[in-house]
């Protein structure tokens, strides 16, 4: 169900309001993407991994106690990557490389923007 006039007016000027208010929190939303939180915790897995790698063998053969630390390390960093990964295997290459553009950006959104009409819609159904 398409937005009514008075609805996406609405919502322009709150984003025009977002815009003067706060500019560099309007500029990351209209730039980032779930799949971009995605990526980036899936960078962080992979550091984490490396991160229990180096700690298992290192101290390993000194602690037996800091070698379980580092494979316990490595679990956690290797769940990580495995549910962040899956995330992004639901998305399209361009999903995941598009960045926002401008005033077009509405149109990149997807399923945000849906999520964001059925919640509108409900919220109408629920004030009538």
């Amino acid at each position: 169900m398409p937005l009514s006039e008075h609805e996406q007016r609405i919502l322009a000027e709150l984003e025009d309001s977002l815009s003067k208010q706060d500019p560099r929190f309007a500029k990351s939303v209209r730039e980032t993407n779930v799949y971009a939180h995605g990526g980036r915790r899936v960078r962080w897995g992979v550091a984490g991994f490396i991160a229990g790698l180096l700690v298992l063998i290192f101290f390993f053969s000194d602690s037996i106690l800091l070698g379980l630390v580092g494979v316990a390390l490595m679990f956690v960093s290797a769940v990580v990557i495995e549910r962040n990964a899956r995330l992004l295997g639901r998305a399209s290459w361009q999903d995941i490389t598009r960045p926002g553009q401008g005033d077009d950006a509405h149109a990149n959104y997807g399923p945000r923007t849906s999520s964001l009409r059925d919640w509108l819609s409900r919220q109408r159904r629920k004030s009538e």
